[in-house]
């Protein structure tokens, strides 16, 4: 098996300038990204999926390896599908930022900001105990079972249980 170099910089190039623009503020940016990253993940199943053969129709006395795989060329269609789908998605939010804000680039939300400027938090170290939770006491004495009394009687002793 052969691998093309040219396919190789091609989808290294698509995932690089796909990866970049994902980072950038602006909606159009990222779905120019998601779009590239997509054609990116094509290109590489392509590359991957090994050279030419025959067509995957049966014709009696082909060996079986002389045949194409066609498993490739569906995950390419799938994955045409779900970037067409992710774009047409990506398409409604900008016109949507579009119609309520007349911008097309992610504000920093104010509850955010404040949320960063705290510090940090440690739940195990942070956190307010009203009241030993154990279930071991310090005197060494196991703690009575569930559904036991004090008292030590059975459950025929009780009033409620007599006739």
């Amino acid at each position: 098996m052969t691998v093309d170099i040219t396919l190789i910089v091609l989808m290294a190039v698509f995932f690089a300038a796909g990866i970049y623009l994902l980072l950038e503020r602006s909606l159009t940016r990222v779905l120019l990204g998601l779009i590239l990253l997509g054609n990116g993940a094509n290109i590489l199943l392509l590359s991957m999926s090994g050279g030419g053969g025959k067509s995957p129709l049966y014709v009696s006395g082909t060996p079986a390896e002389d045949y194409t795989d066609s498993l490739p060329q569906a995950l390419i269609l799938t994955a045409i599908v779900i970037t067409f789908a992710v774009t047409a998605f990506m398409l409604g939010i900008i016109y949507r930022s579009w119609v309520l804000g007349r911008q097309d680039d992610v504000q920093d939300d104010p509850e955010d900001r404040r949320v960063a400027d705290q510090p940090s938090y440690d739940y195990e170290d942070d956190a307010d105990i009203a009241a030993d939770t154990t279930e071991f006491s310090d005197d060494g004495s196991a703690p009575e079972p569930a559904g036991t009394s004090a008292s030590g009687g059975d459950r025929a002793d009780r009033p409620e249980d007599t006739p």
